[in-house]
Formats: structure tokens, C-alpha cells, sequence
């Protein structure tokens, strides 16, 4: 068996998030499989030097939104992009590597935004990713990381009373979360810290959130269950700073 180290990042614009301390991140990290949702990057807007991976990237259609990116030290078998949908497969919110033994699937979740205006198109998306995820599941274990723009429980947020009602901590989201567990899908902090209180991976810009540590944990590493035996720790890197969330982690034998 060989330990894997992943990393998932929202680094929420990669071009700024690189004049900020993304490329010495990244060396210092050295994973075998580093992934990255809001890229915020249209197809040549950015050369990046990463010598000893191979790079796959998804844009959106839109400009300067959404976006994600796969970067790893052993070619895949395959890769393929969106989830085979055309009515989701516009924001460049998936990449799917194909390993020998696993999946491996970078993940930017739609957001619900102000007033839930997006709430509707956000529950078709989740039925649809789930479907998408257990197809994979037929064939071999699946991984799958980023943001996934829910707090699951009270303890994954600050302030859950005054939040019942906002986009990321709905009763409607937390239900597709638990929907996914259900699945037979394990949340992998979680797992290893069931009750670890005040560990955040987002941070509003405003307000001084990060400093008082006013955060939502909304960054996941979820594997297939049959996997449980091959876990070895989960982290949350609330120390790097560079985007308004922090990179989150999984140790895994393979």
C-alpha cells in the first residue's frame, strides 16, 4: 500500500490567490493529488509552472467565475469533465481523474446565493451529482473533493441560529448532505473527529470574520465507505492564508 497526501483548495480567483502565496503552498505541500475549485479563469489567462504534475482544468462559459483544476504526480487513466449533463456541465464545476484502484473527482458545488435565488437549480444539480457519483461507484471507489457550499451540522458553523435560513445551511442542503452519507459516502473529518467544535474552512471577507474565527466548514474530502479501512487522517490548514478558505486534506493508503 502507498500513503496518498490530497488537497483540496477554493482559492477563489487561482491569479490572485498565486500573488499570495499559492506557488509556495503548493511546494511546501507537495501532494500527489492537489485540487482547485473557483479558478475564476477563461483557457489561456494563465501558464502555470508546476513541474512534476500533469494539469487538467475546467473553465465556465462565464468569465472570471466558478472553475476548477486537477493537478497530480501520476497520469491518469482517463479524465472527463462535467458530470455528462449539458444543463450542468456549463460552470466548470467537475473534473473527474480515473486511477487504477479509485475515482478521484474535484467538486465546486453550486452556491444558493442571496435570497436562495438559486436554491431550485441547486437541488436538481445535487440529485444529479449523486446519480453521477454512484455511477462512478459501480466500477471502483470513488473520492471526491471541494467545496461543497453546505455546513452539514450546527457544529460545522459558528453561528448556526442566525443562519437557518441562509444559502449554505438550508434545511433543503443539509438534506442532500445527509442524502450523500446515506449513500454510503463517509465525510472523512468527521470520521476521524466527530466532535471537534470551531474548525472552519470559510471565512467571510467582511466583518473580521477569520480573526474571531466566525467560520463554516463547507470544504470536504468524502470517500465511499469501502474505503474506511484505507483512511488515515483528515486535516482542515486553517494556518494558510491566500483565498477566504483554507486548504482541507485526506491521508489515504491506496
Amino acid at each position: 500500500m502507498e500513503k496518498l497526501k490530497l488537497i483540496s483548495w477554493n482559492v477563489n480567483g487561482i491569479r490572485a490567490c498565486i500573488t499570495k502565496g499559492f506557488l509556495d503552498y503548493f511546494k511546501e505541500a507537495d501532494a500527489d493529488i492537489f485540487c482547485l475549485q473557483e479558478t475564476k479563469l477563461s483557457k489561456d489567462q494563465l501558464e502555470l509552472e508546476l513541474p512534476g504534475y500533469y494539469q487538467y482544468w475546467n473553465y465556465a462559459e462565464k468569465k472570471g467565475y466558478s472553475g476548477t483544476a486537477i493537478f497530480t504526480k501520476k497520469e491518469p487513466l482517463s479524465v472527463s469533465y462535467g458530470i455528462g449533463i449539458e444543463e450542468h456541465d456549463k460552470e466548470g464545476r467537475v473534473i473527474t481523474a480515473e486511477y487504477e484502484n479509485f475515482y478521484f473527482v474535484t467538486v465546486y458545488t453550486p452556491n444558493s446565493q442571496n435570497e436562495l435565488a438559486r436554491l431550485d437549480y441547486r437541488m436538481v444539480w445535487e440529485d444529479a451529482f449523486l446519480s453521477y457519483i454512484k455511477g462512478l461507484e459501480e466500477k471502483k471507489p470513488v473520492i471526491f473533493a471541494g467545496d461543497l457550499n453546505v455546513a452539514h451540522k450546527e457544529i460545522d458553523l459558528k453561528n448556526p441560529k442566525t443562519n437557518r435560513k441562509n444559502a449554505g445551511f438550508t434545511d433543503e442542503e443539509r438534506g442532500k448532505m445527509t442524502n450523500i452519507l446515506d449513500n454510503g459516502f463517509i465525510d472523512t473529518f468527521r470520521y476521524f473527529y466527530p466532535d471537534m467544535e470551531q474548525i472552519y474552512s470559510w471565512w467571510s471577507y467582511r466583518f473580521k470574520a477569520r480573526e474571531k474565527n466566525a467560520g463554516w466548514r463547507i470544504d470536504y474530502f468524502i470517500t465511499s465507505g469501502t474505503l474506511k479501512e484505507n483512511l488515515v487522517d483528515a486535516k482542515i490548514h486553517t494556518e494558510v492564508l491566500g483565498s477566504d478558505h483554507c486548504p482541507v486534506e485526506l491521508d489515504i493508503e491506496m
